[in-house]
Parts: structure tokens; sequence; C-alpha cells
């Protein structure tokens, strides 16, 4: 797919997402969070949902955890204007709960269309809810486990429909770094996975 293909399918996503009516949380956005980065990106980061910093500029993991993640990017060499970031939920859940399932029924199809289009190597999924959400979609058997005993692994998927293949690697969320600074050193650690693959 050439470049110019990509940036105007993603743009066409883009547009569906600022129309979406499929669940209340656009009444209660401010702006969507579509997705940020390069479109023929090696490796595409997926969080969970926006939160209040994302919400007010459109950008994902622009807040606190983001600046943990830039940090963990530059300690495996990597500009984050190289990978591409999403979450499942383009709008944020009031009072950053966790999404429910309409939303994510909703949802979800806009960030399979960006994964399908962009093509990562690898995507890294970021916390508890998008490893769930992501090694289940792919049909991984130990998609029910938790994050901690998945975090670091690699997983080789195939989309059933694109048969197209990825390596899925699970990371704990940045933000677990904002609440326990020891945890920075292990996120180091299973980063060090991405640029070995």
């Amino acid at each position: 797919m050439s470049e110019n293909q990509k940036d105007n399918l993603l743009l066409a996503i883009k547009e569906e997402v600022v129309k979406c009516r499929e669940c209340p949380l656009y009444k209660t956005r401010t702006l969507p969070v579509i997705g940020q980065g390069n479109h023929n990106a090696q490796v595409m980061f997926i969080g969970e949902a926006p939160g209040a910093k994302e919400d007010k500029t459109g950008v994902p993991f622009c807040g606190e955890a983001g600046q943990i993640l830039n940090l963990l990017l530059s300690s495996i060499g990597v500009k984050r204007e190289d990978v591409y970031i999403a979450n499942i939920l383009k709008d944020r859940p009031p009072a950053n709960r966790e999404p429910a399932p309409e939303e994510v029924e909703a949802c979800a199809p806009y960030l399979l269309k960006q994964i399908a289009v962009i093509e990562p190597r690898i995507i890294a999924t970021l916390g508890n809810y998008s490893t769930h959400f992501i090694l289940e979609h792919f049909g991984v058997p130990e998609s029910h486990l938790g994050i901690s005993q998945l975090r670091g692994k690699k997983f080789a998927v195939q989309d059933p429909l694109t048969k197209k293949h990825y390596t899925v690697i699970p990371l704990y969320h940045p933000a677990v770094a904002i609440y326990n600074r020891h945890r920075l050193d292990e996120l180091k650690e299973d980063f060090k996975i991405i640029a070995s693959v």
C-alpha cells in the first residue's frame, strides 16, 4: 500500500470517528483522540482510552503517562514520531472510568482498521485492558491472564480477516511508573524486547 493510500484511508477513519454517534461518549468529549504518529510505523502502541489532557488536545498519551512513554521510547533509541500511538476508545470515558462493553464494541472497529492500514510489525499493548482486547481479538489462548503474567512476552498472531502477521508484546501501562518510580526499571527492561524483535 502506498503512503498516499495510507494517508487517505487514515483520514477517512478520522472522519468516521468525528461523525460517530454509536455510543454516548461523543456527547461528553472535547475532542476525539484518533491516533498519532508515523503511518508506516513498525511499532504501534495501543492504550485503553484518552484521559483528561488527551480529551482537551486530541493527542494520545500527552499527559504524565505520555511523558513516561517518551522516556521509555528514548531509552531504546526510538523517536515518538517514528511509532504510531492509539487507544481502543477514541473518546474519554467520564471520570476516566473503565470502558463499557458497548463503547468498546462501537469504537474498536476503528482501531482494527487503523492496524490494518498501518501494518505495524509489532503491536505493543499498554496495560491490562488493551492487552486483553488485542490478544482476545487475535485468538491468543492466554488472553485471560493478567498483565503481570503477560508483560514482555511475544505472541505471533495473524489477523483472521486480512491474513496479516503481527508480533504482539504486552507491556505495563506507563502510568504504573507515576505511582511507583521503581517500576520504571521494569518498564525499561520490557521496552528492550521491542528493540530486539
